[in-house]
């Protein structure tokens, strides 16, 4: 065991004890991240092939549609991470390929997947909707087994907080702004106020624990699990139920978009728009939830004259 390498839920009484990123397999070292996420995009296709037999579709389709949507959704979430976060690679640029120890952004890859999608059914002569309201209950429970990564990682974490589920992290895990000197934060976060805020109150209620100083914060990846957690139910509810093709979509764009605006405003991590404090998550979620909604209520109307003209 490696001393310090803890996480710690005090309020909850959980604690532990060595968490390491990385294992190591004949001599190979291997991110912890990279196989959480194999196994979370392993799981989303069967999800994905379940709820296409359960619906009465054909599976083969949705496993052909997997390997471009697979390939494409990562390249979709780590363009968008570089996109927003261009100062981690200036100097070396070749890093834009290494994502073992992190740097993808769930956005990325809904909004590529939703692309893909898009072509896939026009190329093979599908339903959009029905494509992807079967898809998306295999993206839920893909992101619920994905965020585990981020707490392998130390990463994916909000502001301090009391609360129930409290998370410790050694000081010496995460990023250097939570033990530098202060001087260093004042500077680097003069034009971000609100974020200099949430770093300072964290700096301010560190707790020393076996002669280990941790910081205490919000574990938003915890809070992104339970939440899809409780979308996956209502989508594997839902959809066959639905009042037309696409609802099971709307349902997971506008929930996850709400859940996700609520939760960007405690992360610390977080990307902005280019030369504002504006959180670009924040702005998506927005528009997702108000789209969906939208888009909901019309569909809804248009199947009511439907039923009425019968």
């Amino acid at each position: 065991m490696l001393l310090g390498r803890g996480i710690r839920f005090p309020n909850v009484g959980i604690a532990f004890e060595d968490v390491p990123k990385n294992i190591t397999v004949f001599g190979v070292t291997i991110a912890i991240y990279g196989i959480v996420i194999a196994i979370a995009l392993i799981v989303g296709v069967l999800v994905v092939q379940w709820q296409a037999k359960r619906t009465g579709q054909n599976k083969e389709v949705y496993l052909d549609f997997a390997l471009y949507a697979i390939l494409f959704s990562l390249i979709g979430a780590r363009l968008f991470y570089v996109a927003f976060h261009p100062e981690e690679f200036s100097e070396d640029p070749i890093q834009i390929l290494n994502i073992r120890t992190g740097g993808l952004a769930i956005y990325g890859a809904i909004l590529m997947g939703l692309l893909v999608a898009f072509i896939y059914a026009k190329i093979r002569k599908l339903s959009f909707g029905e494509l992807a309201d079967t898809c998306v209950g295999g993206l839920a429970a893909g992101q619920i087994i994905g965020r585990l990564g981020n707490f392998f990682n130390r990463e994916s974490f909000g502001a301090y907080t009391d609360k129930l589920f409290a998370m410790q992290l050694n000081i010496h895990d995460v990023p250097s702004d939570f033990y530098c000197a202060y001087k260093d934060i004042v500077v680097k976060y003069a034009g971000n106020p609100a974020l200099f805020q949430q770093i300072s109150e964290i700096r301010d209620h560190q707790q020393v624990v076996d002669g280990i100083v941790y910081i205490q914060v919000h574990p938003i990846f915890l809070y992104e699990m339970l939440w899809n957690l409780v979308l996956l139910i209502l989508i594997l509810l839902l959809i066959r139920h639905r009042t037309f093709k696409g609802e099971i979509l709307l349902l997971y764009l506008g929930g996850y978009g709400l859940g996700r605006y609520w939760m960007e405003s405690l992360r610390l991590d977080r990307l902005y728009i280019w030369g504002t404090t504006i959180p670009v998550a924040q702005v998506i979620s927005l528009a997702l939830v108000g789209l969906s909604v939208l888009i909901w209520i019309g569909m809804r109307i248009r199947c009511f004259r439907k039923e009425m003209k019968k």
